[in-house]
């Protein structure tokens, strides 16, 4: 039995999972705090308008079919790596007003990714994408990009409740930024989503919220 239990513990160890091994990045607390990302990999989708509307949902749909293409790839092919397996990233999102006016949803740009570990490289990407092309043909997959991504020094904060509130949050952020004597480094956002938002009800929706600062 005990030969069984270290066994199961040695496979379970061999599965990367974002939320017990990076708990540095995705640990935000529900007051602003200052966290340094490193450079990042990403697989990444473009567009602009609602984030309500069908095409914001289309791009999502494709970037997923991709993310889970990659993992079932490198799983079935991982046997002597130090990781066998490991768990899809969320979605992020940044997200900037295409002119320096009131928010109107349909004038945001955005750009949407799902993260990769550092052992999926861009062949491995290319490849998963040939055969997700083939076996799910869908134009958008022209659009997905991999690269990589270096927020450095951010102000955080965990949001808990309905994206509309975010504003809420974001005064918070600002608030800290003048204690300390931070400004905004870069015109975007970004916006990491922990739960499902067609899942789980608004009240409860987790998403941290990051300015790059200087």
């Amino acid at each position: 039995m005990e030969e069984l239990q270290n066994l199961f513990r040695f496979i379970r160890v061999r599965k990367y999972e974002w939320k017990k091994q990076e708990k540095a990045f995705y640990g935000a607390k529900n007051s602003p705090s200052l966290v340094t990302i490193p450079t990042q990999n990403y697989i990444m989708i473009s567009g602009k308008g609602n984030p309500n509307d069908i095409d914001f949902s289309n791009r999502v749909s494709a970037l997923y079919s991709l993310a889970y293409a990659i993992k079932m790839a490198y799983k079935a092919t991982a046997i002597q790596n130090e990781f066998d397996d490991f768990t899809v990233f969320p979605l992020e999102g940044i997200w900037q007003k295409i002119e320096e006016t009131e928010l109107v949803k349909e004038n945001l740009e955005y750009t949407i990714m799902i993260r990769q570990p550092d052992f999926i490289c861009e062949d491995m990407v290319n490849v998963a994408l040939e055969r997700v092309k083939v076996k799910n043909p869908n134009p958008l997959f022209n659009e997905i990009s991999f690269g990589t991504m270096q927020d450095g020094n951010c102000v955080e904060i965990l949001h808990i409740g309905a994206f509309d509130d975010e504003p809420i949050s974001f005064e918070k952020m600002e608030q800290f930024m003048l204690s300390n004597n931070l400004e905004r480094a870069k015109s975007y956002h970004r916006e990491i989503y922990l739960n499902n938002a067609n899942r789980v009800e608004k009240s409860k929706l987790k998403t941290i919220l990051r300015y790059a600062v200087k």
